[in-house]
């Protein structure tokens, strides 16, 4: 085992004096991208070998601002700032690792009118209205449909047994959150099956792994980052399980819309409006549920206790959909993303890991690669994107 890094001493630790890396990962398309604190990194690796790394200074939305840094209210800011910035991440990722070199490609109609009509802003648009698309089908799916499920299992099933209304309040909202959780399980295990999307997860798998050494104060090499765990918790995988949970447990304290004139709920004359009401009203309680989350998490990940693995065991457990052992050019790939995030943020000025994955480096610079990551950015630089080959840089 490698010697550990020496370390500044003002990184946070927990009670084993593991670091609590203030680092996030996402997996992308033949990439990984590390968000620091001040900005990310994001790593893609193109058709020809060669890694593309692009750097931004960029504080999170709302970075700052004393209400939108409030417990509860900074966590569903914060989701809605990754879900930008991943979905960004993401359709860069895809458009570097995409190959172009095939000969009988042809641009559709609906190609050439969209880059006529839009040009430059092309891109933004698409990603906008995907990332729009997507909303409402995550909503719909983990959110209406259960509640479209369990409805008639409340009325035919329960109302006509059970005397007390909160009690079939509470069954209802378990029942509901039990179809869910089933829906997203289902889901995770099905894109799992998915040739690019297994891929995608082996990144995953070595963005925890290269996280997971780094916390541990371990050199960041390949043979020490292989030895490490796949799961994380502080993984999105393990937050998506918390807000189901949680979900189950803010949605049975509050009262939802009901045609019966007994029992925990407000009172509507008409079945098809209190149905209307009720799905609105989670669509309200979701920035809620999403805050309440992001806190748990924030505390979880920070503690390392009986309690909060007990809590967090479930989102583990999910890890074992949404992780794959990559392989080792994946972990070379996450060690220079990591390395990246790091020194963007100055989190740890004495870091080494350039220097003693210098082997590893020459694997990750492209099969053609014979010099050092060149870093363009200046002390006054906003963003800079560089491919890694002896020949190209951008």
């Amino acid at each position: 085992m490698s010697e550990k890094l020496k370390y500044t001493g003002n990184e946070q630790c927990d009670k084993n004096g593991n670091i609590i890396c203030s680092v996030g990962g996402e997996a992308l398309m033949e990439g990984i991208m590390m968000r620091a604190p001040n900005g990310y990194a994001q790593v893609v690796r193109n058709p020809q070998g060669e890694l593309v790394i692009e750097k931004k200074r960029q504080l999170p939305f709302g970075a700052g601002n004393k209400f939108l840094s409030l417990p509860v209210v900074r966590g569903s800011i914060r989701l809605a700032d990754s879900l930008v910035v991943g979905m960004r991440a993401l359709f860069n990722s895809a458009e570097i690792s995409a190959t172009e070199d095939d000969p009988a490609y042809t641009p559709t109609k609906f190609d050439l009118w969209i880059e006529k009509k839009l040009g430059d802003k092309a891109m933004n648009v698409i990603m906008g209205i995907s990332l729009v698309l997507a909303l409402i089908i995550s909503v719909t799916l983990f959110f209406i449909l259960p509640l479209v499920i369990s409805s008639p299992i409340e009325k035919y099933l329960l109302e006509p047994y059970i005397k007390n209304g909160w009690l079939i309040h509470f069954l209802s909202r378990a029942v509901e959150g039990v179809v869910r959780i089933l829906i997203f399980m289902t889901y995770m295990f099905a894109v799992s099956k998915m040739k690019d999307i297994r891929r995608v997860f082996m990144y995953h798998g070595a963005e925890h792994k290269t996280i997971h050494c780094y916390e541990q104060r371990l050199d960041l090499t390949v043979e020490n980052v292989r030895k490490m765990s796949k799961h994380h918790p502080r993984c999105g995988t393990a937050f998506l399980f918390v807000v189901m949970i949680i979900s189950i447990l803010l949605f049975a304290i509050v009262p939802s819309f009901s045609t019966a004139t007994v029992g925990y709920s407000f009172y509507v004359p008409n079945g098809f409006l209190a149905y209307i009401l009720n799905i609105l009203l989670r669509i309200i309680l979701i920035p809620v549920v999403a805050g309440i989350a992001y806190e748990f998490n924030r505390y979880a990940g920070a503690h390392d206790n009986a309690l909060t693995k007990i809590l967090r065991a479930p989102g583990m457990a999910m890890q074992r959909f949404t992780t794959v052992e990559p392989e080792d050019d994946m972990i070379e790939l996450a060690i220079v993303a990591l390395t990246e995030a790091l020194n963007l943020d100055n989190e740890t000025p004495d870091y080494s890991a350039k220097d003693t994955v210098s082997e590893e480096e020459d694997a990750v610079e492209g099969k053609a690669s014979e010099e050092n990551i060149i870093d363009e950015a200046s002390g006054e630089t906003a963003k800079d994107t560089e491919t890694i080959d002896t020949d190209t840089e951008e």
